[in-house]
């Protein structure tokens, strides 16, 4: 969310950024409501100011009838005031959650993500001597994955890990935590149970209300108790990665300026509903609904260079982890009509899966600026006493599902066996090297 002074001055750039991000949004309405919300906000408070004055002055005597009527006509209006105002703020937040972050100037203008533009790759694509596998065969072949059992007690996109997969995906979750950690992040385990705030804040629902239609998210419909044992039905979700929680964290705060920049990290469980993607990827680990991630977050000061900073320093990271680990890859700049409303920048990871003939996306580094910490109430003193909101940025470190896909097919040999990389193999028992079909 932006600031309404910010918007009124810079309406035009707020224009076109809606129109570069296929965002149809009247800023003209949205001011004109703001210019009605704001004679409304004026009108009721010298409303209220006169019924102060008259219950002052009678304070120390019996009022008169003149007075009585005076006062019920007051509460009247303000009653009737109050209505209006209700009905304007409504619209009036309606539109405002939609208003986008104007993006940098280096973004691409783009329709959708085939004008995103690839800026840096790294390493050699693996030429084959024998016909290679996809991960669902590999993972058939070496009793990896169990999809039909998971098909069966999840439903749609269910799965079982089985033996030496189970320790491959804790593996790359204990890599990505142990290299974050020496980078300066904090680890936590956040929770993945929250309440509807914490994911309006963050910009996972498409308007300011939680939308089944559009908003890939799970909602648990639950009657909880409070700690004095009263039950109460309070809206809970499940998250899709550790940002929303880790965001959370920080809401309501004021830091102290020293303190910036925050660098933390979240191991979580992540659930998506992939509702906007029917029928996209219906088989193996690519699209599924819950794998596990670890997170990396940012809290900076209110300085575009100095969050320009941080969210390359995030991206290296990906870039390590995905070069430790020997997978070819690719960065994407992405354009302006494949970024969410809140995003200055952001760019996506893709590794290389054989199977796809193509590189698939492991992961986004995003930096929105102030946009999630207005909404989140998350701000910092100054060193001369002024409070900012923070700049807010995410980025995934490693999610278990893809590069363990990436894995399996780029590190597959002629015998049907797959070569663990390196930097895993200490949190593999007795330091095997490779993962062999059962019967050999």
């Amino acid at each position: 969310m932006l600031d309404i002074k910010f918007i009124r001055e810079h309406k035009k750039e707020i224009k076109e950024a809606a129109k570069n991000k296929n965002i149809d949004l009247d800023i003209d309405k949205l001011l004109e409501i703001d210019k009605k919300r704001r004679k409304l906000l004026k009108e009721l408070n010298e409303l209220q100011e006169k019924r102060n004055l008259l219950s002052e002055k009678n304070k120390t005597k019996k009022p008169s009838s003149e007075d009585i009527e005076k006062g019920r006509k007051i509460k009247e209006e303000i009653a009737q005031k109050e209505k209006e105002f209700e009905e304007i703020k409504e619209k009036y937040n309606t539109l405002m959650v939609m208003v986008p972050t104007i993006p940098s100037p280096d973004t691409p203008i783009g329709k959708d993500d085939s004008d995103n533009v690839e800026i840096y790759r790294w390493g050699e694509v693996p030429k084959f001597d024998f016909k290679p596998k996809s991960h669902i065969e590999l993972a058939e072949d070496l009793d990896l994955i169990d999809f039909k059992k998971g098909a069966e007690v999840a439903g749609y996109r269910g799965y079982f890990l089985k033996n030496e997969a189970v320790i491959l995906q804790m593996a790359l979750m204990m890599f990505a935590l142990e290299k974050l950690i020496s980078k300066g992040f904090v680890p936590m385990i956040p929770p993945t149970l929250v309440r509807e705030f914490a994911l309006f804040g963050s910009g996972y629902f498409a308007g300011n209300k939680f939308n089944p239609e559009i908003d890939e998210i799970y909602k648990i419909e639950n009657i909880d108790k409070d700690q004095t044992g009263k039950k109460r039905k309070e809206n809970k979700f499940l998250v899709g990665t550790a940002e929303p929680s880790l965001l959370a964290y920080f809401s309501n705060t004021v830091l102290n300026e020293n303190d910036l920049p925050k660098k933390v990290c979240g191991f979580s469980q992540c659930y998506r509903s992939e509702i906007g993607s029917y029928g996209k990827d219906t088989k193996g680990l690519y699209r599924v609904h819950e794998f596990m991630k670890v997170e990396q977050v940012c809290l900076t000061k209110a300085n575009i260079e100095e969050s320009e900073k941080m969210h390359q320093e995030m991206l290296e990271i990906s870039k390590e982890l995905h070069e430790d680990l020997g997978l070819p890859y690719r960065v994407l700049q992405i354009c302006t009509g494949d970024m969410s409303a809140g995003k200055y920048k952001m760019f996506d990871i893709e590794a290389w899966i054989p199977s796809r003939n193509a590189y698939g996306e492991t992961g986004s580094a995003s930096n929105f600026l102030d946009w999630q910490s207005r909404r989140l109430n998350v701000r910092y003193k100054t060193s001369n006493g002024k409070k900012r909101f923070v700049y807010m940025l995410n980025n995934t470190a490693l999610a278990s599902p893809r590069p363990i896909i990436a894995i399996l097919e780029n590190f597959q040999q002629k015998d049907g066996s797959v070569i663990i990389p390196k930097v895993l193999r200490k949190w593999f028992p007795n330091g095997i090297k490779r993962i062999k079909p059962k019967n050999k």
